[in-house]
């Protein structure tokens, strides 16, 4: 596909991932957390280091809260403009409870991740989880003096690839996350387990290839690299369902309590919210680490779909467990850890 159509290509390969049914397609983009919060998020998290337990947004002022176990941590925090939150596990302890539910609860359809709102590792089983099973992730958790806590989800956590149409490669139908340029060439990102699957990809099924594959990565992570080779030149928009698109001018890493819109093949644009980050997920066909978790919905064919909040790129879609009404359990993977893997940036 010749990319003079701008139109179309504005509808294939500015595709994005989950979101949830709340937010109608079609729904006019909301501005994300401002700049500085995200830039003050990373300021706090690279100067705190073990001494902060996790961030996230204030549900009523939108504003950084910063958890710390000391009193000098928190004269850190107050300084540097946000609030901070004294709590009572450390970094450190959180981080060996995610530890033991990896060496003793390795579970398929079970994920796990930093909440730091409750201070807690969260949790969540699907309904594949035997009854033995959630009896020996409860045991771990119980060991672990309230440090997690556990949630069943309905559905069953996979990566939500199908047959169908959007961006086709191996047999299989996915979205397109971003489109990134290194260089004077120009690509996309989308999820590893996609790209997995097939070395060309198509705009329509059956259609001539518009791009090859030049790095995928799945299991542990899930990213992939599409370069495009058919001339175009797309512009480094998300797709809005609605005739229009949302620029895409940065990158940043998401926050948990911010929210966030997909855009993507299967389900259109959605929204919903962070709820957890460094979160592994225990695929039948391997784990990934270092995902974010929210509340978002989606279905298959948003794998490798984009999660954004305003001009900022935030994920690539991975999976979930399905979703119930408006609540979902949406995975994605942080794309920029996609874009320093391959060099490449959003435009």
């Amino acid at each position: 596909m010749r990319i003079r159509r701008t139109a179309a290509l504005s509808s294939l390969l500015l595709l994005t991932s989950l979101g949830l049914g709340a937010t109608p397609a079609g729904a006019e983009p909301t501005p994300g957390p401002a700049p500085s919060l995200y830039a003050q998020d990373s300021t706090a998290r690279a100067e705190l280091g073990a001494d902060s337990a996790g961030t996230y947004v204030d549900a009523k002022t939108g504003g950084l809260v910063v958890t710390v176990t000391t009193e000098q941590a928190a004269a850190k925090v107050r300084a540097s403009g946000a609030t901070p939150k004294l709590v009572t596990r450390s970094a450190a302890q959180l981080a060996g409870a995610m530890r033991q539910l990896e060496a003793q609860a390795k579970i398929v359809g079970t994920s796990w991740g930093l909440d730091p709102r409750t201070n807690q590792i969260a949790v969540e089983a699907d309904r594949s989880v035997s009854a033995r099973d959630l009896a020996r992730l409860r045991r771990v958790a119980d060991s672990l003096g309230g440090a997690v806590r556990i949630a069943r989800v309905p559905g069953v956590f996979k990566k939500e690839i199908i047959g169908g149409d959007a961006i086709y490669g191996g047999g299989y139908r996915c979205s397109s996350a971003f489109n990134v340029k290194k260089g004077t060439a120009t690509y996309f990102v989308t999820a590893g387990h996609c790209t997995n699957s097939a070395s060309s990809w198509s705009a329509t099924s059956g259609g001539s290839a518009i791009g090859v594959r030049e790095g995928t990565s799945f299991p542990t992570n899930d990213y992939g690299l599409v370069r495009f080779t058919d001339g175009s030149s797309p512009g480094g928009t998300v797709n809005l369902y609605n005739g229009s698109a949302q620029d895409i001018s940065s990158a940043a890493d998401a926050v948990v309590g911010q929210s966030l819109k997909k855009s993507g093949s299967t389900t259109k644009v959605t929204s919903g919210t962070v709820t957890a980050v460094n979160v592994t997920v225990n695929y039948g066909d391997g784990p990934v680490y270092g995902m974010v978790r929210t509340t978002a919905c989606s279905a298959g064919g948003d794998s490798g779909g984009a999660h954004f909040a305003g001009s900022v790129a935030l994920g690539i879609h991975s999976g979930s467990s399905g979703c119930t009404g408006t609540s979902g359990s949406a995975i994605h993977q942080p794309v920029k850890e996609a874009l320093s893997a391959y060099g490449v940036s959003v435009y």
